[in-house]
């Protein structure tokens, strides 16, 4: 079936898409299984006046899927300094604009934010369309924690950058989450292990969503042991490492925590206090804090 202008297509069902209002939408579009798409996704990529997309030939094998004639405009990070005033000029123009990447959310690791920007500046409204996202999909699927995360894009390239960047990152108390190339991952694994420490678990998510998905959980060590001896890694990647152990305060902690409370709390409810704050036992704290006493008297 050849689906009309403002269309889009399910399976033999042509749909007529709503029209948009006038805005910048931000739209979710599939990582892998070209399933994975909503259908409010849908109505926009069919209605949007424009849409402009990071490579035109990728984009173009989503709107073929579903029937949608909407022409893409190339918006990427080697041309955004020359396409982008003309979407702002059409957004003002009162025309609806889609963006999408080539995969997943947009704004993740692409120029699509300098757009955003740009358009709140001149009060153009922004409106999100979310959906897929490989960041999300890799750590609900790593089986590490997800109350707290952090995404930190991709590590550099360059051995001494890319310790400094993870050695920066070493003791935040979240998941981290970074993406990573087939040619590098080898070389990342290696470089957390060592700056992370090798037991940090960890996991490496590949080709998600895809035939050959694959999420390998495992210690910083033992995956970098793994890639080590891997000839050729396929597919996009997302490294998720999980959080550092609760590290035990030391004597000299504990001193000065108990101190500090002492200046204002008896000793027995300084001790207590000073138990909460480092995890060590109240009776080793007392002892401690009395002896301090003994030798400042």
């Amino acid at each position: 079936m050849l689906c009309m202008q403002g269309s889009f297509q399910i399976g033999t069902n042509e749909i007529a898409a709503r029209p948009v209002d006038p805005a910048l939408y931000l739209v979710a579009t599939p990582i892998g299984n070209l399933s994975d798409i909503t259908l409010r996704a849908l109505q926009v990529l069919a209605s949007a006046d424009v849409l402009a997309c990071e490579d035109t030939r990728v984009t173009r094998t989503l709107l073929g899927r579903y029937g949608i004639k909407t022409r893409p405009f190339a918006y990427h990070e080697h041309n955004a300094e020359r396409a982008a005033p003309k979407l702002i000029a059409a957004l003002a123009e009162g025309k609806s604009v889609a963006l999408v990447s080539d995969a997943g959310t947009p704004l993740i690791s692409d120029p699509g934010y300098r757009l955003v920007e740009q358009a709140l500046a001149e009060d153009i409204t922004v409106v999100p369309i979310p959906g897929a996202s490989a960041p999300l999909a890799a750590l609900v699927a790593s089986g590490l924690p997800s109350d707290s995360f952090l995404f930190a894009g991709f590590l550099p390239v360059k051995d001494k950058a890319r310790r400094d960047r993870l050695l920066s990152l070493k003791d935040t108390p979240a998941t981290l989450l970074f993406f990573e190339s087939p040619r590098r991952i080898a070389g990342a694994l290696a470089a957390a292990a060592d700056a992370l420490g090798p037991d940090r678990p960890a996991a490496v998510c590949r080709e998600l969503t895809k035939a050959f998905e694959e999420v390998r959980r495992a210690s910083l060590g033992e995956l970098a042991a793994h890639y080590a001896d891997v000839d050729k890694v396929k597919g996009e990647i997302v490294l998720v490492v999980g959080p550092p152990g609760e590290r035990k305060a030391s004597a000299e902690d504990a001193d000065a925590v108990l101190r500090e409370l002492a200046q204002t709390l008896s000793p027995a409810k300084a001790a207590t206090e000073a138990a909460r704050r480092t995890g060590l036992p109240r009776k080793l704290l007392y002892q401690r804090l009395m002896s301090m006493k003994d030798a400042a008297s």
